[in-house]
């Protein structure tokens, strides 16, 4: 008590951050049960019957198998190409001398971070339809053949990979830019001393200096290996494209909401949440054995 006193103003001001964390990520936990039960709309989640696992037989459905796999592939792609691009592109603009063309370059970068992903997939289908579109227009004019890109299962997922690149690296730099600047400038200085260069500056301080939140950005990044986001997929997602663009998220929404199989949707949820949680506890443990870093 003596120390819940003497911190008391630090508490109070973590205090609605605690509450509403609370309410919004720990209440709602309640309805975990439904994958449990015979839940219907119209009826109480505690009066409903028990089944046991009976919402688990998605597990024996192929198209369930089909929705992982595209789910893995969609992020497995974006995590190979997101994850290093905001850091590449933090060491590019902390080696811009000119402040003002250096400010300029960051804000132009993360822009796009708030545009919603409605706007982002109205953009891309103004750019890549058939009818008028920027993109095929160009290719006809070099003698080549209209493309179907918003139909294509090729396409499909290079759009979704390139369009989360164009909207998050730069908003994800900020984390990058601000350790960078808490690496003591003495050690590059010393560095120049001993002649090294600016590649073995980045080599041996730069990048080091930055690992600690290379290494926690990573930790949480795991649990989009699961969860590719279906505010980007969704509204790119036709049934031309739907054999690769059907992912959990979708899967999910179709299921419980479009479908009323209430129980199965928060089943797959709850086995997704699941092994997102395993990943980060395995992620977290090797990034401590690794180098002594982690969330905990």
């Amino acid at each position: 008590m003596r120390i819940l006193y003497k911190y008391r103003w630090q508490y109070a001001m973590i205090l609605p951050a605690v509450v509403l964390l609370f309410l919004f990520n720990y209440v709602p936990m309640a309805g975990i049960q439904i994958a449990f039960r015979d839940f219907q709309i119209g009826s109480s989640i505690w009066s409903s019957e028990w089944v046991g696992l009976d919402n688990f037989a998605f597990l024996d459905e192929p198209q369930f198998w089909v929705v992982v796999q595209n789910t893995l592939y969609i992020s497995v792609l974006k995590f190979i190409f997101g994850f290093p691009a905001p850091i590449a592109l933090a060491l590019m603009i902390n080696e811009l001398l000119h402040a003002g063309f250096k400010r300029f370059v960051q804000s132009v970068s993360y822009l796009p971070h708030f545009f919603s992903w409605i706007v982002v997939a109205y953009i891309l289908q103004s750019f890549l339809t058939l009818d008028g579109g920027l993109v095929n227009d160009v290719i006809q004019k070099t003698g080549g053949e209209p493309i179907f890109f918003l139909g294509s299962t090729e396409w499909f997922r290079p759009m979704i990979v390139a369009s989360g690149l164009w909207k998050e690296v730069g908003w994800n730099t900020i984390l990058y830019l601000a350790a960078i600047t808490a690496i003591d400038p003495q050690l590059y200085e010393a560095a120049k001393v001993e002649g090294a260069g600016k590649w073995a500056q980045i080599r041996h301080i730069t990048l080091p200096g930055i690992m600690p939140t290379i290494s926690i950005v990573l930790i949480l990044s795991i649990p989009s290996l699961i969860t590719v986001g279906m505010d980007q997929i969704y509204p790119m997602m036709n049934s031309a494209n739907m054999s690769v663009s059907d992912v959990l998220d979708t899967y999910v929404l179709r299921s419980g909401l479009q479908q009323g199989y209430f129980g199965m949707a928060t089943a797959v949820g709850l086995l997704s949440s699941v092994i997102a949680l395993i990943l980060v506890l395995l992620t977290n443990g090797l990034s401590r054995k690794i180098n002594g870093e982690g969330l905990w």
